[in-house]
């Protein structure tokens, strides 16, 4: 029986013409590609959006099926140091291509965390092997990249998928893989995903092995807070049931093996929307900030989140 592949990977597009929610950038991406003069790239924006894609598109785009030897992908994160670059990164980019009028392409992923010592490194063998080389860095924070590198590059800011264009992508591979899902349950991996579409596309090949795939499939499978359940747990807290609300509490944390750290996370989002008015909402947020940063410090979940349903029930009576 084959092996099942990473759907990631699967799906992950190798046109440029086919990278959802980013068309100036890909637009301007084919304009080099078709003149043949790709500078130097710096793509800053948020997990998931399509730096990683775009990049082995271009190299796709350029060289074929004959990517082999022409492409050096590195995650700076795990090999962040001024030896990389001198040894791996050096290496590759100082040895010709062997087709004429072509360039290799060294690809950097998460670059903002290589040492400054090391992004000196890299902008020297920017500058010495621009004729038979480019490089691609690809970052959350551009402000961590040093100007010298950055005046060297032309940067590209990659924008957040939009929920839209994430919803049309994961209802494509659920077609294709013969999934049965409603729409509940998307905008469940969206809110999870937080606009990351390589999470959001792990999530439904997590849950896939239902037969029917729904909002609470999500939930569970992704181990996060179901925003109904916990809402309805903040409500009672501030009409005053304090112990049918901290059994709410206790349910969540222990039948539905929550992390505490979780639960705040969904707490914060849900009181946006709670029907009190925005002065006891600024009270709340700053009870949620306190016991979120007692929780990070090592206190004990149960009770912190315990003594926050005390402190918004009597935010409540006010």
């Amino acid at each position: 029986m084959p092996i099942e592949e990473i759907w990631t990977e699967k799906y992950r597009p190798k046109r440029l013409k086919d990278v959802m929610g980013q068309d100036n950038i890909t637009r301007q991406l084919v304009s080099f590609i078709e003149s043949k003069n790709l500078p130097h790239c710096l793509f800053a924006g948020p997990a998931g959006c399509g730096k990683t894609t775009t990049a082995l598109c271009i190299a796709y785009e350029l060289y074929g099926d004959r990517i082999k030897g022409k492409f050096l992908e590195l995650n700076a994160s795990d090999e962040r140091g001024i030896d990389v670059i001198r040894e791996k990164v050096k290496e590759f980019a100082r040895q010709p291509s062997i087709d004429i009028g072509t360039f290799r392409i060294v690809y950097l992923d998460e670059a903002d965390a290589l040492t400054k010592d090391a992004q000196h490194a890299l902008r020297r063998t920017m500058e010495n092997y621009s004729h038979i080389c480019r490089f691609i860095l690809a970052c959350n924070y551009s402000g961590k990249i040093i100007p010298p590198i950055q005046s060297r590059t032309a940067v590209f800011r990659f924008s957040a998928l939009r929920e839209q264009d994430m919803i049309e992508y994961l209802k494509s591979i659920a077609k294709n893989e013969g999934l049965k899902m409603d729409d509940n349950a998307y905008r469940a991996i969206i809110k999870v995903a937080e606009g990351d579409m390589r999470k959001a596309t792990n999530i439904l090949q997590t849950a896939s092995s239902s037969k029917t795939i729904t909002e609470d499939v999500i939930y569970s499978v992704t181990n996060r807070a179901d925003p109904t359940a916990v809402r309805r747990m903040l409500e009672t807290s501030i009409a005053g049931r304090f112990r049918e609300a901290r059994a709410q509490l206790i349910s969540l944390l222990n039948e539905r093996g929550l992390a505490g750290e979780d639960l705040i996370k969904e707490i914060h989002s849900q009181l946006f929307d709670l029907d009190v008015s925005d002065r006891q909402k600024l009270e709340m947020i700053e009870r949620v900030g306190e016991y979120e940063f007692r929780m990070t410090e090592g206190s004990n979940p149960q009770v912190q989140l315990e003594a926050l349903l005390a402190q918004l029930a009597l935010i409540g009576k006010k």
